[in-house]
C-alpha cells in the first residue's frame, strides 16, 4: 500500500486514519436526499451551521464566475466545486466540505515536512447542472490543473463533461458510479464496493446462499445489481433478488423466501434499505425463522442510525461500513474551529484535499496522470484505504459491523 509520499508516514502514524466517508452523521433532524440515498445531517434544516457563513440563497443555475475563496500557498490551483447556495441544506453540506478542505490546507501548512503544493480556489457550484457547468468553465479559464467536487451526481456528471473536453481529471464526491468514466473519478463508497466487502465476509464465514430484497428506486436497483455481480465473482449463486414497489408487498417477499430459507437455500438477506429494514427484520422473525439460520445483511446506509441500530429486529444484523476513527480524529478540530460536529462526509473533502497535494500528483509533469491517479497500490488518507480506478470508480476499505456487537472484521478494500 502506497502512502501519500510528501506526508513521509508522519501523517498516518500520528493521527491515525481508518475510516472513511460514505454517509453523513445521523445525531440530528436534518435529512437530505442526495443523488438515490437519503442522508442524515448533524444539524437542523433551517439553520446555519455555526461558522459556516453561507452564501445567500440565489438560483441554483445562476452561480458566481470568481472564487468563493482561495486558501493554501502553492503553485498549482486546484478547484473545488461545491453547493454553497440554492438549496439551504445542500449548501449547509457544501459549507462543511469546504470547512474540511480548509483543515487539510491547515494541516499541510502546519507540518515542515509536507510541501505546499497547491492552492484551493473553492468555486460555488450551486445545486443544479448549469450552475456545475458554470463553476467548472471558470475553473478552466482560471487554469486549474485538477477539479475536486461537485457532490450530486446530476453535477459531476456535468462539470465531468467540462473537465474532459479541457483534458483537466476531476475527482468527484458522488455515491453514483454511473457518472464515473476515464478522466471524471467518484470518491465515495460505492453500491459495488459495500456489496463486494459484505458478500466476501459471507463467504468467508461459510454462508452458502445469499438472497437480496431491493427497493425499486434508484438507490435499490443500483444496491441490487451490484449485489449480483458481486455475488457471483465471490462463487455464490444468488437464490432469490426481490425487488418491492410498497412497504405492503413485504409480507407476500418473506412468505416466498420462507419456504427457500427452511431448505438452506437462503442463508442470508440484504435488507439494505433504511426505510424498510426493520418491517422485513420484524416479518422475518414472526415468521418463526431463526437469525443464527438466516443473516441479516444491510448496507452502508445504515451506519449511524439510532433507529435502526437499536431496533431489536436488527440485532444481530451485520453490515459493511466505514470504521469512524478519521472522523473523530478531525472531530475536535473541526469543533473549535467552526462551531460544530462534521458530518461523516467531511472526511471526503480532507481526504482528497491531501491527495491533490502529494509531491508525486500535483508536481508532476503533466500533473495528476490517470497513470498517476490510478496507481494499483491505492492511497491511505483520512478514510482509510482507497483506490481511484480508470472506469473513474473508487475502491474504499470497509469494516463489518454488527448491531449490537460493534466491529466483527477490520478495514478491507
Amino acid at each position: 500500500m502506497r502512502e501519500f509520499d510528501s506526508f513521509k508516514g508522519r501523517f498516518f502514524r500520528t493521527i491515525g486514519f481508518l475510516a472513511s466517508a460514505v454517509l453523513l452523521a445521523s445525531c440530528a433532524s436534518g435529512p437530505l436526499q442526495l443523488g438515490s440515498r437519503t442522508l442524515t445531517l448533524p444539524w437542523d434544516q433551517g439553520g446555519a451551521q455555526q461558522g459556516s457563513q453561507l452564501s445567500p440563497v440565489q438560483n441554483p443555475g445562476m452561480v458566481a464566475t470568481t472564487p468563493s475563496e482561495r486558501f493554501g500557498r502553492g503553485p498549482v490551483t486546484v478547484a473545488l466545486l461545491l453547493p454553497l447556495s440554492g438549496d439551504p441544506t445542500l449548501a449547509q453540506l457544501g459549507r462543511t466540505l469546504a470547512n474540511a478542505s480548509k483543515l487539510a490546507i491547515s494541516f499541510i501548512e502546519a507540518n515542515p515536512n509536507i510541501a505546499e503544493n497547491i492552492t484551493i480556489s473553492l468555486r460555488d457550484s450551486g445545486t443544479g447542472a448549469n450552475g456545475a457547468v458554470a463553476a467548472a468553465n471558470a475553473a478552466v479559464a482560471e487554469g486549474a490543473k485538477l477539479i475536486l467536487g461537485p457532490v450530486a451526481a446530476d453535477q459531476v456528471a456535468a462539470a465531468g463533461n467540462v473537465a474532459r473536453s479541457a483534458n483537466i481529471p476531476l475527482i468527484g464526491f458522488a455515491n453514483n458510479s454511473n457518472v464515473a468514466g476515464p478522466g471524471v473519478y467518484v470518491l465515495n463508497v460505492l453500491p459495488e464496493t459495500e456489496m463486494k466487502r459484505a458478500v466476501t465476509y459471507l463467504r468467508e464465514q461459510g454462508r452458502r446462499g445469499p438472497a437480496g430484497i431491493f427497493p425499486a428506486t434508484p438507490y435499490g436497483e443500483a444496491l441490487a445489481t451490484a449485489f449480483r455481480r458481486e455475488a457471483i465473482a465471490a462463487g455464490f449463486s444468488p437464490s432469490a433478488v426481490y425487488t418491492f414497489s410498497d412497504i405492503s408487498e413485504a409480507q407476500s417477499i418473506i412468505n416466498q423466501a420462507k419456504p427457500l430459507a427452511e431448505r438452506g437455500m437462503i442463508d442470508a438477506l440484504f435488507i439494505p434499505d433504511r426505510a424498510s429494514a426493520a418491517t422485513f427484520a420484524g416479518l422475518l422473525a414472526q415468521s418463526g425463522l431463526r437469525k443464527d439460520d438466516v443473516q441479516l445483511v444491510g448496507s452502508a446506509d445504515w451506519a449511524n442510525d439510532p433507529g435502526l441500530l437499536s431496533n431489536p429486529a436488527l440485532q444481530g444484523a451485520i453490515f459493511p461500513a466505514v470504521d469512524e476513527a478519521g472522523l473523530n480524529a478531525i472531530a475536535g478540530e473541526y469543533q473549535a474551529r467552526f462551531g460544530s460536529r462534521p458530518p461523516q462526509m467531511a472526511t471526503i473533502a480532507y481526504t482528497a484535499t491531501i491527495l491533490a497535494n502529494v509531491n508525486t500528483l500535483s508536481m508532476a509533469n503533466p500533473p495528476f496522470t490517470q497513470a498517476l491517479l490510478t496507481n494499483p497500490s491505492g492511497f491511505a488518507g483520512r478514510d482509510g484505504l482507497f483506490r481511484l480506478n480508470a472506469n473513474g470508480r473508487s475502491d474504499y476499505a470497509l469494516v463489518i459491523r454488527q448491531v449490537g456487537g460493534g466491529v466483527l472484521d477490520g478495514a478491507k478494500l
